[in-house]
């Protein structure tokens, strides 16, 4: 059976007669005449009861167009929902972040831009993000660090300092700023290995020829911010990570420009995908980059 026969049935069956159905399907009546003939003739039933130019289904014709309407629905269903994903009206887009500080007012954005599109975040570190771009599993990340890599594009949006999460009690809780060299000897608590915060802070170090003390390592950003509360070391972050509280203060380092940069990210196949494209859109009106900016940075980003 061919849609096409079915669809010639339906029609028949709905309108009354063959003449009303090759109307409204816009073809000739042989050619409905046709369809439903060969259509009874392949398995060798009677759809219709042919009265003159009046028509009528049999009781096997009436079956077959309860299932056509469902199928024709559905497919009706399936045109709209289409056309709905084609111009955002609808539709599920899936973040990757490393994060929730730069994520946030992103997903603000295009919510206020895109209301009918559903949105779901994971979160994870940097290799988490890309792994989920590359198997599909996301459409468009949000981290940090980059690196020239071809398969991606991505999308700088915005740069924040590396500031030192101290305790309330500590000699340094008191002061805006303080050197890097300062740091010497101080108990230091770490992000994993691998993270850009990390990184950018290591570098500031070495530069200020600062050998490091570390006394742990921690992935959580909430597990390090308690730890420094409880008085077990300071902590280098990233400004817009600080959250202001009882008992810690965020101290800048006065000679260093350690920063981290959160970027956008999708796979370069899907850049032009509307969806992962309209959520660039967003960012480079909001930041008042212009397109060329995306075309710019294409192939930055973290391995």
């Amino acid at each position: 059976m061919r849609l096409t026969q079915l669809r010639s049935f339906h029609a028949v069956a709905s309108h009354g007669g063959f003449t009303k159905a090759a109307e409204q399907l816009h073809v000739s009546q042989p050619t409905i005449t046709t369809q439903v003939r060969e259509l009874e003739e392949s398995y060798r039933v009677e759809l219709f009861h042919r009265y003159g130019r009046r028509v009528q289904p049999t009781e096997l014709g009436d079956r077959l167009l309860q299932i056509s309407r469902q199928i024709f629905s559905l497919e009706s269903e399936a045109r709209q929902l289409l056309a709905d994903a084609g111009e955002l009206r609808s539709g599920h887009l899936r973040v990757a972040a490393v994060g929730p500080y730069h994520v946030t007012k992103m997903l603000a954005l295009y919510n206020r831009r895109y209301p009918g599109i559903t949105i779901s975040v994971s979160t994870g570190n940097s290799q988490d993000v890309l792994e989920r771009l590359l198997d599909y599993r996301a459409d468009v990340g949000v981290l940090a660090q980059f690196s020239r890599d071809r398969r991606f594009v991505a999308l700088p949006y915005s740069e924040h300092p590396v500031v030192m999460l101290v305790p309330a009690g500590h000699r340094f809780a008191k002061r805006r700023s303080i050197r890097t060299a300062e740091l010497a000897g101080e108990p230091l608590i770490m992000r994993e290995q691998g993270s850009t915060t990390r990184k950018a802070f290591e570098a500031a170090l070495k530069a200020a020829e600062v050998e490091p003390k570390v006394v742990m390592e921690i992935g959580s950003r909430e597990i390090i911010r308690e730890a420094v509360v409880q008085g077990l070391g300071l902590a280098a972050v990233s400004e817009v990570e600080f959250v202001p509280g009882p008992g810690l203060h965020a101290v800048r380092l006065s000679d260093t420009e350690a920063r981290t940069c959160a970027h956008v990210v999708c796979l370069g196949e899907r850049r032009d995908m509307r969806m992962v494209r309209s959520f660039f859109e967003v960012l480079e009106a909001e930041a008042g980059v212009a397109g060329a900016g995306v075309a710019a940075a294409s192939g930055l980003l973290a391995p």
